[in-house]
């Protein structure tokens, strides 16, 4: 499902399987987590409640730098980004920005879109 750019999909799994999973899947690709935001479990830190919600950001210099060289202003959107969040039916979805969109956003060359396209399968293979 696609909606301004992102690219949703449904997990099997609860978020924070989920998240482990996603982990799994970046380290498994030789990519780097840069940071595990819990969003829900900040908002619990101050009294709010918040359904479960984190933000993982990862990537890898060595594919995101040419892609920001050439299109500087990509470095808005890089690192790569997937939230997993719950709804209020209780499944989880994983969102993502479409690398295709963010070609378009930053006009990114097409020899270089790949650099930055893996994502997909990544959150394929993470949440089935």
């Amino acid at each position: 499902m696609q909606s301004n750019g992102l690219l949703r999909r449904v997990s099997k799994y609860p978020v924070d399987e989920t998240v482990q999973r996603l982990k799994a899947a970046v380290a498994h690709h030789g990519l780097q987590l840069f940071a595990l935001i819990d969003h829900s479990g900040e908002a619990e830190k101050v009294g709010l409640k918040m359904r479960p919600t984190k933000l993982l950001i990862f990537g890898s210099p060595k594919g995101g730098t040419p892609v920001m060289v050439a299109s500087p202003s990509l470095a808005i959107d890089l690192p790569l980004k997937i939230l997993v969040a719950e709804d209020e039916a209780g499944e989880v979805w994983i969102t993502y920005n479409d690398p295709l969109y963010l070609q378009l956003r930053h006009g990114i060359p097409g020899e270089l879109v790949n650099n930055i396209a893996g994502v997909g399968a990544l959150a394929a293979e993470s949440v089935e």
